[in-house]
């Protein structure tokens, strides 16, 4: 039986399971991932919330919010060119790039899904065998597929270059990931390493800074926090007008030197099958977003 779970989830991930409806499909990935039903008629917990929102609240321009390229003229918009990372380059294909033109650190990332991540350190030890290996897989996928996010549905497969943000930690770099419902960052998650998932750490965190009570039972949580951020309320009121008219967004923003900058948008965490620690914990968050 294990092995047929595991023959479907890739042939889905393909799309070869493109005829399956939506609604079938998401029923399966959640009993199989969560160990449990999905109760699409009356929501209650937070992981069922986001399912019942991947059917019934598809809005075409949401797309746009999850395309990595799209989204930055969004942020700007709103917030400033300022928190933008700047871009290097976009491709359509890997030997459109011209990798003399780059800096000689960089960041590749493909526009349309989650995962497609090339960090650069130094251009002379770039694998480039594997970075191009790594880049077309991530060009041939539509993330949609996996767990029918329709927001990454339509979104055009491209890759850009940013630029490399400097002094990352000895795991890699902060992220500061903000959990808003009804536009109100209600609080946040820090992760650390997530470019190895076997050492990182994800720790809750409540806006005033101390352990929030959930947890994921797949990630080692912070012994200590991270100092605090001095501009930590700005990245609040960020958080706030990035979330303004959603009835759930996560808004993701890096802190480097006191330099706020903007990550990404998220709809789906976890494609809403965020493995708790606990049940309670889940339900919790329900509470929070109101159907």
């Amino acid at each position: 039986m294990k092995n047929i779970t595991e023959l479907l989830f890739v042939l889905n991930a393909r799309g070869y399971l493109w005829f399956v409806p939506d609604k079938s499909w998401i029923k399966y990935m959640y009993k199989k991932t969560l160990h449990k039903k999905l109760n699409l008629n009356n929501p209650k917990t937070f992981n069922e919330k986001l399912q019942w929102l991947k059917i019934n609240n598809r809005v075409p321009e949401f797309s746009k919010l999850v395309d990595k390229l799209e989204v930055k003229r969004y942020v700007a918009e709103r917030i400033g060119e300022q928190y933008i990372i700047p871009t290097l380059g976009v491709w359509d294909t890997f030997e459109e790039i011209d990798f003399d033109m780059l800096p000689n650190q960089f960041v590749l990332k493909c526009t349309h899904d989650s995962g497609g991540l090339v960090i650069c350190r130094n251009k002379k030890e770039l694998d480039y065998e594997n970075t191009q290996k790594r880049i077309n897989k991530s060009l041939k996928k539509n993330y949609y597929y996996h767990g029918r996010e329709w927001v990454y549905k339509n979104v055009k497969a491209r890759i850009i270059a940013e630029e490399y943000l400097s002094n990352l930690g000895l795991n890699g770099l902060l992220d500061y990931k903000f959990y808003c419902f009804h536009g109100i960052p209600r609080f946040l998650y820090i992760s650390e390493g997530l470019e190895n998932h076997s050492t990182a750490h994800i720790s809750f965190v409540n806006l005033d800074w101390t352990f929030a009570p959930y947890g994921r039972s797949d990630y080692e949580k912070f012994c200590k926090l991270p100092d605090k951020p001095s501009n930590f309320d700005k990245m609040i009121e960020i958080a706030k007008i990035l979330s303004k008219g959603h009835k759930f967004i996560r808004v993701d923003l890096y802190n480097i030197d006191g330099k706020i900058y903007f990550s990404e948008l998220t709809f789906f965490p976890c494609s809403g099958m965020m493995p708790f620690v606990s049940e309670q914990d889940d339900i919790e968050l329900g509470k929070l977003l109101k159907l």
